[in-house]
């Protein structure tokens, strides 16, 4: 059964009244979500491009909504937040720095905080599209390796859920801008794979209103340091 992106995150986190870090937040969209169910968010992006966006499709943010960073050398201070969220971003952090990451995250957490982590496995018919444009399938299994070093060492594992989302996708041009979207490298290997995209496009999805359905297996980590 398909889930929301989001069921999980609903389901074990009660952000009202807390101030949660999105790092990796790129366009914003969840920082906005979660302050529209209470939070004060704040997202972190390393992609200046993407947090430009984010700015202005949230014209009313404040300053200090969005900042430019890594989440291996968060700059924020210790104790800063409630919740700390890395939603299909962990994966994004260069391999040797993963460890760093996490640290990071525990290090900005108030007592009683939790990291909440959402990531995409290397497996399903969207990863199977995705990896004609870029293979994660080494920085996936990365960051799932981290997270068990993690949970055997500076964190306790509160939940670990595995979840199938269904992305729907209007058409292939919808796909084309997703790819831009996450990184602009992508845009460059969409054009330069295009034949071989629209051929796997159409074989991966199955049709549901009007548009196109992909499934992506994804794990949930739920840890308290």
């Amino acid at each position: 059964m398909s889930l929301e992106p989001t069921a999980v995150l609903d389901e074990v986190l009660d952000v009202r009244e807390r101030d949660v870090l999105d790092a990796g937040c790129g366009e914003g969209w969840l920082v906005r979500r979660l302050n529209a169910g209470g939070a004060r968010a704040v997202g972190l992006d390393p992609l200046t491009a993407a947090l430009d966006r984010a700015r202005r499709d949230d014209a009313s943010a404040p300053p200090g909504r969005y900042v430019e960073g890594g989440a291996e050398a968060l700059p924020f201070r210790a104790a800063s937040f409630d919740t700390v969220v890395f939603f299909n971003s962990l994966h994004h952090v260069p391999l040797e720095l993963l460890d760093a990451a996490l640290e990071e995250a525990a290090r900005v957490l108030r007592p009683g905080g939790v990291v909440y982590v959402q990531e995409p496995l290397a497996q399903g018919p969207f990863f199977e599209l995705v990896r004609v444009v870029e293979d994660e399938t080494e920085v996936r299994a990365a960051a799932q390796d981290a997270l068990a070093r993690a949970s055997a060492t500076r964190f306790t594992q509160l939940v670990r859920r595995d979840g199938v989302i269904a992305t729907w996708l209007a058409d292939f041009e919808a796909f084309r801008a997703r790819m831009a979207s996450i990184a602009p490298a992508r845009a460059a290997a969409v054009a330069d794979h295009e034949p071989e995209l629209r051929a796997a496009f159409e074989r991966l999805a199955h049709r549901s209103d009007g548009g196109y359905v992909f499934e992506q297996p994804f794990r949930v980590h739920l840890l308290a340091p």
